[in-house]
């Protein structure tokens, strides 16, 4: 299923200077802590297999990735939370994303999580952070395909709490089965359309 085709990499940045600006289309980020599948995600949603570079190592994505799907530019950020990452690591990658977010041209995060896990402190830290800056977002929790639909619905209501958000604002996802992907379009296409 490709729900973005001829999608493509772009570029990477390490510094502001690189940050992509001003290309006419909205801004999509993908946010989520380390070895949360973001590039299996992001595979996923083009329908290939290697235009994220997917790892078994935690905290591989140090750079804010680019891609171009077409209709939107899609941010990659560096995974969050990764314990054996130095402090001058974290720090960096913290100046990092809080420059990205300063520019304002970002038009929505979609926020990953483990649907089998209740969030961490990372992940609620990252959500406070969206509320504060008022960008909007939308919750994407991965892995659905370790679930029963039983297991999924309780899941949502697990992190709606944690999140202090509502259930519709969390989509159930397998990037592995296509599971829900159909749903994070529709939140993209929707997001687009706010933009023109």
């Amino acid at each position: 299923m490709q729900l973005f085709p001829n999608a493509k990499f772009i570029t990477s940045a390490a510094a502001k200077s690189q940050f992509i600006t001003g290309q006419g289309k909205p801004v999509i980020a993908v946010s989520g802590k380390s070895n949360v599948g973001k590039s299996s995600f992001i595979n996923a949603l083009a329908g290939q297999k290697k235009l994220a570079k997917v790892s078994g190592d935690p905290g591989r994505t140090r750079l804010i990735n680019y891609f171009d799907f077409g209709t939107f530019i899609l941010a990659d950020l560096p995974g969050y939370g990764y314990a054996r990452v130095s402090k001058a690591e974290k720090a960096k990658w913290s100046h990092l994303l809080d420059d990205f977010f300063a520019i304002g041209e970002v038009a929505h995060v979609i926020s990953l999580c483990d649907i089998r896990h209740e969030p961490t402190a990372d992940d609620k830290l990252m959500l406070n952070f969206l509320y504060a800056k008022i960008i909007p977002f939308t919750v994407v929790a991965n892995k659905a395909d370790k679930l029963s639909r039983a297991q999924i619905d309780k899941a949502i209501g697990v992190i709606s709490t944690a999140f202090k958000c509502g259930r519709g604002d969390i989509v159930a996802v397998s990037s592995k089965s296509g599971y829900g992907l159909d749903k994070v379009k529709t939140a993209i296409d929707a997001v687009i359309a706010l933009c023109k």
